[in-house]
């Protein structure tokens, strides 16, 4: 009965427009006092502490320093440079800016873990360039969308961040690892469809006709930016600092660049930029500490049992499980977002992952897989919004064109799926 009351309060109160935090929280609150009736005081006194012990993670301090890298490296100009590089290298002919729209967010995912922030990155240069070479506004819209996805795969990223703080034996470093190559076959499955729906349209056929930048020049202004990842991850690799500290250093890297070496950034700016990392990281720390207490609730009252008997009673095994839960997670992306995901279903999900024994940091790379689809996929997909908002289109124009990212998206992610190896090779060949 109780367990009926968590998840229907949760849901109405979602329903009714209460943010998705403060329903995780109030959910869980009620049912702890309702499974607490005769000690009421003493057993509320969980939801301070869970609220408390939710946010009280070390690795959660690198969360707010990768939420500023974003903001800093969104104004400092490193993608515009990136951009001219990127063409540079490709050449002018019909096809190539979304290639190079793709390649230019991959390589961004390797400083910025947030998502929208590199849509807003990519797409504030992207957009208007391939307006000018005849990529209609909605497909151009639709490729910085899911390029941007690849963010939240590629390290540093703020989703692992937060799966290893909420997985027992998920590490930082072995889920940045474990990222690296899932990331570039998802990169990889969106540059195929981009091209051959301009190659198909006949869009960006004035491409052609405009100048090819000079290819060292452009080298040479694109350096600073692309030396971030490199920084960044090889630090961490070489033991020079952990991947919380790797964050603080992102931050001081993205400040030099942008105040000292492009000059794109002033002094006066700052406030600005804080403000808005700290309002981001607020609102995601809130979320994370509410959260904290529908968890605690799920697990006390053991809402993951009946669930694990109805799976094991239904013989689907493991294989049939997971295509249930990709299915669930898939859908469920459409919706709400990545961090909420995360929170809401892992109490769940985790008892699942022990009784079929699947490694977590191949499930934490698969859940994060699905996650970035939901980015790019309507109605609600903060990557495509942010990209629609910058092209002056609808969300509802670009579904003719982004069902085939999703698709290939898809692909990837079944690949990895079906071959877990994709995604921990590398950090057990690093030894994490």
């Amino acid at each position: 009965m109780i367990e009926a009351i968590l998840f229907g309060l949760f849901i109405a109160l979602m329903l009714i427009g209460v943010p998705i935090g403060v329903a995780l929280g109030l959910g869980g609150t009620i049912a702890i006092a309702l499974a607490n009736s005769e000690t009421q005081l003493w057993g509320l006194m969980a939801v301070p502490q869970n609220m408390h012990a939710g946010i009280a993670k070390y690795p959660l301090l690198a969360l707010p320093m990768f939420v500023l890298v974003g903001s800093i490296f969104d104004r400092s100009g490193v993608a515009q440079r990136m951009v001219t590089f990127a063409i540079a290298c490709l050449g002018r002919s019909p096809g190539t800016l979304p290639v190079v729209a793709v390649i230019v967010a991959m390589v961004l995912g390797g400083i910025s873990g947030s998502g929208p922030a590199n849509a807003a990155a990519v797409g504030g240069v992207m957009i208007a360039a391939m307006a000018r070479a005849g990529y209609p506004a909605p497909f151009s819209a639709s490729v910085i969308g899911s390029a941007a996805a690849t963010d939240i795969l590629i390290p540093p990223s703020i989703a692992f961040i937060v799966y290893s703080v909420a997985v027992p034996g998920a590490s930082v470093p072995a889920l940045f690892a474990a990222g690296m190559i899932p990331g570039v076959l998802a990169g990889l499955a969106l540059i195929i469809p981009a091209w051959w729906l301009s190659r198909r349209n006949g869009y960006g056929k004035q491409e052609a006709n405009l100048p090819r930048p000079p290819f060292w020049e452009s080298l040479r202004q694109a350096s600073w930016g692309l030396a971030a990842p490199v920084l960044i991850l090889g630090g961490m690799r070489a033991g020079w600092f952990t991947p919380t500290e790797a964050a603080v250093v992102a931050v001081a890297y993205g400040l030099f660049v942008g105040i000292v070496i492009h000059r794109t950034i002033r002094v006066s700016e700052l406030k600005e930029i804080f403000a808005e990392a700290a309002e981001i990281s607020a609102v995601i720390m809130i979320v994370i500490g509410l959260a904290g207490i529908f968890a605690y609730s799920a697990n006390t009252l053991g809402l993951a049992d009946p669930l694990i008997k109805a799976i094991q009673a239904s013989g689907m095994g493991s294989t049939g499980t997971l295509i249930a839960v990709m299915i669930i997670l898939l859908v469920l992306g459409m919706f709400l977002d990545g961090v909420s995901i995360f929170l809401i279903f892992i109490p769940l999900l985790y008892p699942i992952m022990k009784v079929f024994q699947w490694d977590v940091v191949w499930f934490g790379v698969l859940l994060t897989m699905m996650i970035a689809i939901g980015q790019f996929t309507p109605p609600v997909a903060v990557n495509l919004l942010v990209a629609c908002k910058l092209a002056g289109v609808r969300i509802e124009q670009t579904v003719p064109h982004v069902v085939w990212l999703v698709v290939s998206f898809l692909v990837a992610t079944i690949l990895v799926a079906m071959f877990p190896e994709l995604a921990l090779w590398l950090p057990r060949s690093l030894g994490y």
